[in-house]
């Protein structure tokens, strides 16, 4: 079988793409992705097989996108993300998907919910094809709340149909074949209650998280971790890590009215946490899935795969959602009991001593992220996923207990 990856170029939604690749390529199957080459080759294995897609005339181009996007919030960042990203990005991709087909032949596609142009080109070809849901943001009838933002969403989609010359009356976002949902009912709640209902349909795989190899984070201070302290990561993930000028000072405020029983590991750039104490940790980047097992708590922007790779070890997290599908997340989790959300933009010092506090004071946040877990490893990750992939593209067989 040979399958081929659409992922924009984003960290979040390539790493699942990652382990669900290195499943499928131990099984003797061929994998390839595409996408902005330039953007996507650092994020991906060395060797990977990479085609070219939507990538700009300039290397900055993201960039430049990204900064005008970081200090937007609400319905504005919405709108950006499909106005000045999705669509455009769409357009960009669709003739370097084409081309990455004709190359490598693909007996199935693995589209991100982002990379609109790769269900495009399925259809138009008649390949069979999978989502890739990489946040459970869109199982959750994301716009009951705002009927409005979620007609102009749909509005923009069928506007991109058109202008590709695709027929209308169908949503990119969801495969009629196959939807990887990275998560669980565990988690993103009850599917009858959170979505629509043909959430209950087998074409629905809740695969829980997968994760993939990640590039090196430089050297990590292991020694300099205190055993006599609760430790807890602090990180804004890759995209909200600038936003954090006024955040980063609040919780380090907090975490020294904590006095010595906290040891904060923060993860964010240098000249925005310039006035951290000697006993915090703080690095430019850490290598996060490595450093989980060693970790308390997670204090976090609410983005998917850090929220996920936190629960995936049982640690209860604060949730401080700053924009898109994170207050989203962040619902999920206290919903599900497994931790507390704080305000990002008017963080307090006294609202995150208090929450800090409860996640690590209180067990049944704790053992709420630990039924999640249970969850996550039961659902199979990259085994499952690849699985359903295989009995999609027809070529599954029956397996061995040792999966052989």
């Amino acid at each position: 079988m040979r399958v081929l990856f659409v992922v924009p170029p984003l960290t979040g939604h390539v790493n699942p793409t990652i382990a669900v690749a290195a499943e499928l390529a131990a099984r003797g199957h061929q994998v390839a992705w595409t996408g902005p080459a330039a953007a996507l080759a650092p994020l991906l294995p060395p060797g990977a097989l990479l085609y070219s897609a939507g990538d700009r005339g300039a290397a900055d181009g993201y960039d430049v996108l990204h900064q005008r996007w970081r200090d937007l919030r609400g319905v504005a960042a919405l709108r950006f993300l499909w106005a000045e990203a999705l669509i455009p990005l769409a357009h960009a991709m669709l003739p370097g998907v084409h081309s990455a087909v004709a190359a490598f032949a693909p007996d199935v596609l693995v589209t991100d919910q982002q990379a609109l142009a790769g269900p495009v080109v399925a259809r138009r070809l008649g390949l069979p094809w999978a989502t890739s849901a990489t946040t459970s943001a869109e199982f959750t009838r994301p716009f009951d709340g705002f009927p409005k933002v979620g007609e102009w969403v749909t509005q923009r989609i069928a506007g991109l149909l058109a202008d590709c010359g695709a027929p209308g009356g169908w949503d990119p976002r969801f495969s009629p074949q196959l939807v990887l949902v990275f998560s669980t009912p565990e988690l993103i709640g009850t599917p009858e209650l959170a979505g629509p209902p043909e959430l209950t349909d087998d074409r629905y795989a809740f695969v829980g998280p997968a994760f993939g190899a990640r590039p090196p984070a430089g050297d990590f201070p292991w020694r300099r971790l205190d055993p006599a302290r609760a430790r807890v990561l602090v990180s804004l993930g890759t995209l909200n890590r600038e936003a954090g000028a006024r955040f980063y000072p609040a919780v380090l405020d907090a975490a020294e009215a904590l006095g010595d029983r906290v040891q904060l590991i923060l993860a964010a750039p240098g000249d925005l946490a310039a006035t951290a104490p000697p006993h915090v940790l703080h690095q430019e980047y850490v290598p996060q899935l490595q450093l989980l097992p060693h970790l308390d708590a997670v204090l976090c922007h609410g983005g998917h795969n850090t929220v996920c790779e936190a629960l995936a070890h049982g640690l209860p997290l604060v949730v401080a959602p700053v924009r898109d599908d994170q207050p989203i997340v962040a619902r999920q989790v206290t919903e599900a009991g497994a931790g507390v959300r704080v305000r990002f933009g008017r963080a307090r010092t006294d609202e995150l001593r208090h929450a800090l506090t409860a996640v690590l004071d209180n067990p049944a946040h704790r053992s709420a992220a630990r039924r999640i877990q249970a969850s996550f490893a039961a659902a199979g990750g990259a085994t499952t996923a690849a699985d359903r992939l295989e009995k999609l593209a027809g070529t599954d067989r029956p397996r061995t207990e040792k999966g052989l």
